[in-house]
């Protein structure tokens, strides 16, 4: 392919390029890049200049043929990223600059580690890196402080700041669960210390002893009433914070109907009657936890629903890796691994980059002892791999 061939656009719209362009550069196992998870994003309103996403996503062609794109909002706040770089934004402001608006390529409240970078296999890559780049540089000229890429995966990464290395590489910590060959979730038990073994077994004994039941409905099996019965949960962790939800119900019934075959609703019952809902997402070989919420107190029903659950959705599915969601050391205790996530940063200020260069480094060397450490405190027996 001629490099000279190449030619990037922006789409402020995901409603503008048909589906099945996208999601020809889509990977299989992570279902948040597909059109109609972006889509759905955008015309249930849930992103837009009214929430501070506006989409300005950078595609790049060889004549008609999309051959690359990566997701990309001009954001006017920070919320909903869960990379926090509010005290960058206050520090250059008081300096007299304007961190707002700024230029973000991620997914729009999905702290999920995987591929940002999509690049058709025929095309040579750094071309079309190449293309994307003066697509978010462009912006400079519109008065933009910067450019985020945030939870891709270490290949992409490493490709940014092989090709780019004025970006500026950020570490954090998220946890996940990786089967080992467990086989079943009494293969799981059997594989950490007795300490952590009885604790996950009293957990989940709790949780029946009070009499709640689990049910799980995949794809056209989740009903609109179920699905509302869902979001009347999620919503209730925002309003028990003070805020709105960042999604709202037409968002879920558009995945509902468009992407069925990727969504599994844990529900706890009781007497019949249902009183909590976790939200998972699938791909090939991976579960993703997003969503949660429950309109009762009931002990240790949280981690029923969000992790036991997904872990043995997965050994039944043959799915090789859940993602239950950010943050959280109690989950290490129950068998999710720390993992390195990375974020990369273009400042258009000097005086800026060299800050947040320092800032980054300086928070990266606590970062990875802080996962060194954590590495040793899961609950695994010594002959089971880490």
């Amino acid at each position: 392919m001629s490099v000279c061939s190449l030619r990037h656009s922006t789409l402020i719209a995901m409603e503008d390029i048909e589906a099945s362009q996208w999601d020809a550069l889509v990977g299989r196992d992570q279902p948040f890049l597909r059109h109609a998870f972006l889509h759905a994003l955008e015309a249930s309103g849930s992103v837009s200049h009214d929430t501070g996403w506006e989409p300005c996503h950078a595609c790049v062609w060889q004549g008609s043929q999309l051959v690359g794109a990566l997701p990309m909002y001009r954001k006017h706040h920070s919320y909903g990223e869960y990379v926090f770089d509010w005290g960058w934004a206050e520090a250059f402001e008081r300096a007299g600059g304007a961190y707002y608006p700024k230029l973000l390529s991620a997914v729009p409240f999905t702290p999920v580690p995987g591929v940002r970078t999509l690049i058709a296999d025929q095309c040579p890559h750094s071309a079309v890196r190449t293309e994307l780049a003066a697509a978010w540089q462009a912006s400079d000229q519109a008065s933009l402080s910067s450019w985020h890429l945030l939870f891709a995966n270490e290949r992409d990464v490493d490709a940014w700041q092989a090709q780019f290395p004025e970006l500026i590489a950020r570490e954090g910590v998220q946890f996940q669960w990786q089967d080992a060959g467990f086989g079943s979730f009494d293969g799981f038990l059997a594989s950490l210390t007795s300490k952590r073994r009885k604790m996950i077994k009293r957990e989940r004994r709790l949780v029946a002893d009070q009499g709640v039941s689990i049910k799980r409905l995949e794809g056209h099996d989740i009903t609109q009433g179920a699905l509302a019965h869902f979001y009347r949960c999620y919503s209730m962790t925002y309003f028990e914070r003070g805020r709105s939800p960042y999604l709202n119900q037409d968002f879920f019934e558009r995945l509902r109907n468009t992407m069925p075959e990727a969504l599994m609703l844990v529900q706890a019952q009781l007497g019949g009657v249902p009183v909590a809902s976790a939200l998972y997402f699938r791909g090939d070989q991976s579960l993703y936890g997003r969503y949660w919420g429950s309109e009762v107190v009931a002990d240790c029903l949280h981690f029923e629903a969000c992790y036991y659950q997904g872990i043995e959705y997965c050994l039944e599915k043959g799915l090789t890796l859940f993602d239950p969601g950010t943050q959280g050391e109690h989950k290490l205790v129950r068998g999710f691994a720390p993992q390195r996530v990375r974020s990369l940063h273009y400042m258009a200020h000097p005086g800026l980059a060299a800050g947040v260069a320092q800032f980054c480094q300086e928070e990266g060397a606590h970062i990875k002892a802080y996962r060194e450490a954590a590495q040793q405190a899961l609950p695994f027996k010594s002959s089971v791999a880490r």
